[in-house]
């Protein structure tokens, strides 16, 4: 007979990570903003390129999701300027 493993109990993970991505945004304000929406934007260029189409994000065509990415990083770089 054979035992089935326990369930593991749900990792809240993502949950870590969100709070730790909302510090470094409140800390280094809308240098961290750019940051994070350049990076996003940087993979998500790649991803495309490689043939992703649809994603997983809310917005689900990859180009809305560089669409907003690049937004958010625009105004994230006039808040630096200005």
């Amino acid at each position: 007979m054979t035992q089935t493993p326990a369930k593991q109990p749900y990792d809240p993970l993502r949950l870590c990570v969100y709070a730790t991505v909302a510090l470094l945004a409140w800390l280094l304000g809308p240098w961290a903003v750019l940051g994070f929406a350049a990076l996003g934007f940087a993979g998500y260029w790649k991803a495309r390129r490689a043939g992703l189409s649809r994603s997983k994000c809310f917005l689900r065509d990859t180009r809305l999701v560089l669409a907003y990415l690049g937004l958010i990083g625009l105004v994230a770089l006039v808040a630096i300027i200005v």
